[in-house]
């Protein structure tokens, strides 16, 4: 009787935390520094989206940062520093009202755009990322970004 209720016990504790995901998720340091065009860019927010694999439903909670005036950052998933360990989708966009000619109000009156917003950073990098990023078990100081502003010719 006690085996079988154990088992049952166990089975049931390792689904409620497959279900919660990460919060049995370590979280190791990881930083870098976001170049644009070969220049440090310090208007960007950088994220790291953890990646399901093979066998894993929920690979734990994204990470992210701001950079600095010298393009550097220090990733963190709500009290904690750093990011889970393996393969993440990597986001970076500038900062909402960082934008090239930006508006903080948004527009004008009639919620009509009165410019369209230049920002240096392209969708491969943001909306239509593709950019994958491991993060190795001991965490790592070298998640460094040097994005083109414009698409190489081909």
């Amino acid at each position: 009787m006690k085996t079988a209720f154990g088992l049952q016990f166990y089975a049931a504790v390792t689904l409620l935390m497959t279900a919660v995901g990460c919060s049995g998720s370590a979280y190791v340091p990881v930083s870098g520094v976001v170049k644009v065009d070969g220049q440090p860019y310090g208007k960007a927010v950088v994220t790291f989206q953890p990646m399901a694999t093979q066998g894993t439903t929920a690979p734990g909670r994204g990470s992210s940062a701001y950079t600095d005036a010298n393009g550097r950052f220090e990733l963190i998933s709500d009290d904690n520093k750093g990011a889970v360990v393996g393969k993440h989708l990597i986001r970076i966009m500038t900062r909402g009202n960082d934008i090239e000619g930006a508006s903080p109000e948004g527009g004008s009156s009639d919620e009509t755009p009165t410019n369209r917003p230049i920002d240096p950073i392209p969708p491969e990098w943001n909306a239509l990322s593709a950019v994958v990023f491991e993060v190795p078990n001991g965490g790592t100081d070298q998640a460094n970004f040097d994005i083109a502003s414009k698409p190489k010719k081909k």
